[in-house]
């Protein structure tokens, strides 16, 4: 409303975030690899911070759109250094804790939506909300990002980019997939409620919020099932019962039957790809830094670029065709998750 933008050219902003994620995630993969994983982040997120406030106060398009791909290639880093120090601390204390961490990133990502909103509500400007944001950041940072744990890796005589290979390919797959599921959710459960199962407006924001809700819940139990149950079980277990909950949504005409298949796609969905990401660093195909750095790349591409590939499916055929058509690649996932070798896929 600011902009006066129309859709289109607000696709095309949205369209920057997503470049400046990918673009930016294999090259914080060499740095964090280089450097270590403290300084990736600690500049990330004080870029973050400088473009927060921009963001909510520009009215320039132009400046939108470089604001976004900076705060985009920040936020792709962030995610990619991340993961790769959670794989370090997992690796320190000799226990599964990955499901742990992305469960504390949706709690994060709820928290951040509820703050951002109580503040707009008590009548503060986007602006001021973003500077209570950028204040966040400062005070969290300057308190966590000193005990972030350093481990380098001797990258001057290697290559500065790999191309996944071998089982690397097969987990970015695996994660592109789950995330395109997660992204169907977010961006095609209201449309879908609202066209296909007529519910009224009111409610279609439920469909997510049951997705949501269950795959928080899963994930901050998820250290405890994964001490109990191989990855492979919790791979194709999880996958399967995300598949049943998608092909629920698809092809079960009922408005109640298609909340619960949101739930279980998010609580299927859980712990796959914290398994996925906790394999890597037990893996020896390639350097971790540019493995989580592949396999990140890999399936925030399914978060951004598969919506968009359901549209035009749902366009040529059906959305409920669509939707169907992710359920049936989440069973690929269960198959590839059997395939998976063991050493990848037990605890440590």
């Amino acid at each position: 409303l600011r902009c006066g933008l129309s859709d289109a050219h607000l696709g095309l902003l949205l369209l920057c975030l997503g470049m400046g994620s990918i673009v930016a995630m294999p090259v914080a993969g060499l740095l964090t690899g280089r450097f270590g994983c403290r300084w990736v982040i600690a500049i990330a997120t004080l870029a973050v911070c400088c473009t927060l406030p921009v963001l909510a106060s520009s009215a320039f398009p132009p400046l939108l759109a470089v604001t976004l791909i900076i705060f985009g290639a920040s936020v792709g880093s962030i995610d990619c250094a991340v993961n790769v120090q959670a794989i370090i601390v997992e690796r320190a204390c000799q226990t599964t804790m990955m499901s742990g961490f992305h469960g504390l990133f949706s709690v994060g990502g709820l928290l951040g939506a509820i703050g951002v909103s109580g503040l707009l509500s008590l009548g503060l400007s986007p602006t001021h909300a973003s500077f209570a944001g950028v204040a966040l950041l400062i005070m969290v940072g300057s308190l966590t990002i000193p005990g972030l744990l350093t481990e380098r890796k001797s990258v001057d005589d290697g290559p500065i980019f790999v191309l996944p290979h071998g089982i690397i390919l097969v987990i970015g797959i695996m994660c592109f997939i789950t995330f395109l599921a997660e992204g169907a959710a977010l961006d095609w459960s209201a449309v879908f409620l609202a066209t296909v199962r007529h519910v009224d407006m009111r409610y279609t924001g439920l469909g997510y919020a049951a997705f949501a809700a269950m795959m928080t819940f899963g994930r901050l139990l998820g250290d405890r099932v994964v001490r109990h149950f191989s990855g492979r079980i919790i791979i194709a277990g999880g996958s399967l019962l995300a598949c049943l909950g998608m092909l629920l949504v698809a092809t079960v005409p009922v408005w109640q039957i298609t909340f619960t298949g949101y739930a279980l796609v998010g609580a299927g969905c859980a712990n796959v790809v914290p398994v996925l990401y906790s394999s890597v660093g037990r893996q020896t195909f390639m350097p971790e830094h540019l493995a989580v750095s592949a396999i990140t790349t890999l399936g925030y591409s399914g978060i951004l670029a598969g919506p968009a590939a359901l549209g035009f499916v749902s366009q040529t055929v059906s959305l409920p065709f669509a939707l169907g058509s992710v359920g049936v690649l989440l069973a690929a996932v269960a198959m590839m998750g059997m395939a998976l070798p063991f050493a990848l896929t037990k605890e440590t």
